[in-house]
């Protein structure tokens, strides 16, 4: 996908995010965009996509604070050619546990997964580091206690459905952290 960046000098307009360590692909997500930013305008990104790569270079794996430098570095380029990965900015995470006997291999600490058991059930459903949890079986776990969303999944077995997003994009969406354009 290309994208034209009006006039050299203008910064495309968008905060970055890790997707999380924990993801099958690890490169950084758009969490924000610039209202009337280059990126906005493109129509082409969206919230939650990744980012693979940009002008050819690899963003995969790369440390977040590399992959802001390498954006920024493009401020005096009028096109930019980027790869992306149409991703809705929430993931839905399936975790099996037949019952209680099986741990569910990650810890969260105020609604945010803070460590992931490698090879575990959290891992193999797609559970994500700092990611927060948005809902746990269709019901929403913003606003509770971190007591009460411990007690939610130490007692869930069966199919356990979460819904989660990066924790900076949690905070973004929510106001409660500027964003920081590049």
């Amino acid at each position: 996908m290309c994208m034209y960046v009006s006039q050299k000098g203008e910064i495309l307009g968008v905060v970055i995010v890790e997707s999380g360590w924990g993801s099958i692909l690890p490169t950084v997500i758009i969490a924000n965009m610039m209202h009337a930013g280059p990126a906005e305008k493109s129509g082409r990104l969206n919230i939650g996509d990744q980012i693979m790569s940009i002008n050819g270079t690899s963003l995969v794996g790369l440390p977040l604070s590399t992959c802001q430098s390498i954006i920024k570095g493009l401020k005096n380029q009028s096109r930019i050619k980027l790869n992306i990965v149409r991703c809705p900015p929430v993931t839905t995470v399936l975790i099996r546990r037949p019952d209680l006997r099986y741990q569910l291999g990650f810890s969260v600490q105020n609604g945010i997964i803070c460590s992931l058991m490698r090879g575990g059930i959290a891992e193999r459903g797609g559970v994500r580091v700092g990611h927060r949890i948005i809902e746990i079986n269709s019901q929403s776990v913003v606003a509770t206690p971190h007591e009460k969303i411990v007690h939610i999944l130490s007692s869930a077995v069966g199919e356990i459905h979460m819904k989660t997003m990066p924790a900076a994009m949690y905070r973004l969406l929510t106001a409660q952290e500027q964003p920081v354009y590049i």
